[in-house]
């Protein structure tokens, strides 16, 4: 359904509606050629929750992606058949939480059996997972934690990417975390230290925009020039959700619990100048909304796209 990535499709996805650009040809004997008309791709996809789930079946709404979490398929359950049931229509991405990458141990090699029987099972267009760790020994942490920035944790980083990847036989996105405190022996810029990811270990990059916009608002840093030090080449998905301010200290907090900001929104526009119209989810996770509400952050996400695009083209 328009998702142009570089992971393997299932051949499920409808017909006709491929990731491939249709030109025009040249205008025979007049010397003029025809503008490439804009690709007419639906790339904007939403997350699929529980609550929703019947009225998606039973709608089928135009969406360029579903993206579920990983750890909430691993059995098999009814989620799981629903799953499937969508999966001939929608193309899916999976993105992982707990194969925690960032630990300084070695990687649960059940869990990751699990995640690639998975992967295996719906065929997916996209596989993330987070720069992060949630593990230490054996017992699995309920958050997303942070990791020092520094040579030695970038060398077991990139181990374990490519450790995954070569299990999962799949080319990890690895998204850049929300930022809420920073280790003072730090040596390597975040994006520095996701770029070096992404050369030494052939990983793409899971760009979340509203994460940028909080953790450059918490530490006062251009998020511009964030987004300008990544390699665009290995943008393969972008993020949006809302975000809130805390309570009696000067920060946002990334809740995924309300409508897109639109400073995020204008960054967003930025992104798409800088990487072109890649998958783009909207994440909502806490106090979530009516269907309709999801859609519509989807559409205005289509629709800066679609601007981008003729911008291109025009």
């Amino acid at each position: 359904m328009g998702l142009n990535t570089s992971g393997r499709s299932s051949g499920s996805a409808r017909q006709g509606e491929g990731s491939g650009f249709l030109f025009s040809g040249a205008s025979v004997g007049t010397g003029m050629v025809t503008k490439p008309p804009p690709p007419s791709n639906c790339n904007a996809g939403i997350g699929l929750r529980l609550p929703h789930v019947a009225e998606i079946v039973a709608t089928r709404p135009h969406l360029g992606f579903l993206e579920v979490h990983a750890e909430n398929y691993m059995a098999e359950t009814a989620a799981l058949d629903r799953l499937l049931e969508l999966r001939p229509d929608y193309p899916v991405s999976i993105h992982g939480v707990a194969l925690s990458l960032g630990s300084a141990e070695e990687l649960d090699r059940p869990h990751l059996g699990r995640f690639k029987a998975l992967i295996e099972r719906v065929e997916p267009v996209l596989v993330s997972e987070h720069l992060a760790w949630s593990t230490v020994g054996g017992a699995y942490l309920n958050d997303l934690l942070p990791l020092p920035y520094t040579e030695e944790s970038l060398e077991i980083f990139c181990r374990h990417v490519g450790e995954a990847q070569e299990t999962l036989g799949r080319r990890l996105l690895i998204e850049n975390p929300s930022s809420y405190l920073r280790f003072r022996h730090s040596t390597i810029p975040e994006a520095e230290f996701l770029t070096e990811t992404a050369r030494r270990t052939g990983c793409g990059i899971l760009c979340d925009v509203n994460n940028i916009y909080v953790s450059a608002t918490n530490f006062r840093f251009d998020p511009i020039a964030y987004l300008d030090s990544l390699p665009a080449a290995a943008i393969g998905e972008i993020h949006l959700a809302g975000h809130h301010a805390a309570e009696n200290v000067d920060i946002l907090i990334d809740d995924h619990g309300s409508r897109v900001a639109l400073p995020v929104w204008e960054l967003y526009s930025a992104a798409l100048k800088r990487f072109g119209a890649v998958p783009t989810l909207i994440e909502w996770d806490t106090k979530l909304p009516p269907l309709t509400i999801l859609l519509d952050e989807a559409r205005h996400a289509q629709e800066l796209a679609d601007v981008h695009r003729h911008a291109q083209f025009a």
